[in-house]
């Protein structure tokens, strides 16, 4: 089984919670290790799922056996979000604790998952991160077919991620009827995957996409509101009105990102910048959201006509940590551009490139310069803050 094979980083909390990722990132396997004596509803299960649309009052009956300060798992909750209505009542009135598992949260904040506020905590799985491979993690494969536990153990990766996409659109799109359009939606995936580390420029996707600005900012939250991408906002001090407002888009994978664009060969160069930026965005969100690594992540990009910006800012208290990614596998000073520019930024404190190379080293001015492998270090080791 996948979650015997490599451990997770997502720890057990102590009372319901929400666990929300892509299909195939191993929620399911996770809580089956977990909970192996819990109640499990799985709302994949056709019947099941029809017999509780019909008449959710069984949902209660299912329930109504397990003894109080039991768990019980519940796959696919997205499905039949007014399930959540019972759950509340059950862990107000019997005290069951709810292990909520969903591959998308689009029909949650439609239902008003905020029911639950303070009686679920929201947590998030992530595709797999070097901490959990272990051994077996390489970043070039984790670059070309990404760390889907699905897809990472896989004989076929490829075929296998495009099986994977077109899932994507038959089960997540069409079945839940997300949208209306499904082949404007089709177009709008590829060309989504070409700003992947860029600014989200919505006129320019319109009109590449032959679709209206309103219709791509809908598609924007869906593959958010899908968990397959993320918005990076910009880095915005109240003092510095000049601060750019658009966010970046992230894809959750780089697998996921080549797969889309159907890029099966060999990376090439001007691919894998976005491709690592990526990656490293993936890291500190999975690293973050167990560790408590900031309270807030940005990028920063405070004159755009100078071309100057850093990654990702990462916030913590009034501290920051600055990082910039650059894929090269030779050092030059001139990569040091934007983290010598936000140096200026009260509360940096510390400032990290992090290349291609495979030397770590801190330059006279106090930037510390790391390898790949000196970030994952530092990340699972809990060291990233000074």
């Amino acid at each position: 089984m996948l979650g015997e094979t490599y451990p997770r980083l997502s720890c057990l909390p102590g009372q319901s919670f929400f666990l929300l990722g892509v299909r195939g990132v191993g929620k399911s396997t996770w809580a089956r290790a977990q909970f192996p004596d819990a109640l499990r509803i799985d709302l994949l299960d056709e019947a099941r799922y029809q017999d509780y649309l019909a008449d959710p009052s069984l949902f209660a009956a299912d329930l109504q056996p397990v003894p109080p300060d039991s768990w019980v798992v519940v796959d696919e909750i997205q499905r039949l979000p007014n399930l959540l209505n019972e759950v509340h009542r059950h862990i107000e009135d019997r005290r069951l604790n709810f292990a909520l598992l969903g591959s998308s949260a689009r029909k949650l904040k439609a239902a008003g998952v905020n029911l639950l506020a303070g009686r679920a905590l929201h947590k998030t799985m992530h595709p797999l991160t070097p901490v959990e491979l272990g051994v077996d993690f390489d970043l070039d494969v984790a670059l070309d077919t990404g760390t889907i536990p699905l897809v990472w153990v896989a004989q076929e990766r490829r075929a296998v991620l495009e099986s994977y996409v077109r899932l994507y659109l038959r089960e997540e799109v069409r079945a839940e009827g997300l949208v209306r359009n499904l082949p404007g939606f089709a177009r709008f995936l590829p060309i989504a995957a070409l700003y992947h580390g860029q600014v989200v420029n919505i006129s320019g996707i319109a009109r590449d996409c032959g679709v209206a600005r309103t219709t791509v900012q809908g598609y924007l939250d869906i593959l958010e509101d899908t968990l397959l991408a993320f918005r990076l906002p910009a880095f915005q001090p109240r003092l510095r009105a000049r601060e750019r407002r658009h966010p970046k888009l992230y894809w959750v994978d780089p697998g996921l990102v080549r797969a889309v664009k159907k890029l099966h060969g060999p990376i090439a160069p001007e691919e894998r910048g976005a491709l690592l930026e990526g990656w490293v965005l993936h890291l500190l969100r999975a690293h973050g959201e167990q560790g408590e690594l900031f309270d807030d992540l940005h990028y920063w990009e405070p004159h755009p006509a100078n071309r100057t910006e850093v990654d990702f800012l990462l916030r913590r208290g009034g501290d920051l940590v600055a990082i910039e990614v650059k894929s090269q596998p030779r050092y030059h000073t001139g990569m040091l551009r934007g983290l010598r520019a936000i140096a200026e930024l009260p509360g940096i404190a510390r400032s990290v490139l992090v290349y291609g190379g495979k030397r770590s080293f801190r330059t006279g001015d106090g930037i510390d310069v790391w390898s790949t492998a000196r970030l994952q270090q530092a990340l699972a080791e809990n060291t990233l803050w000074p």
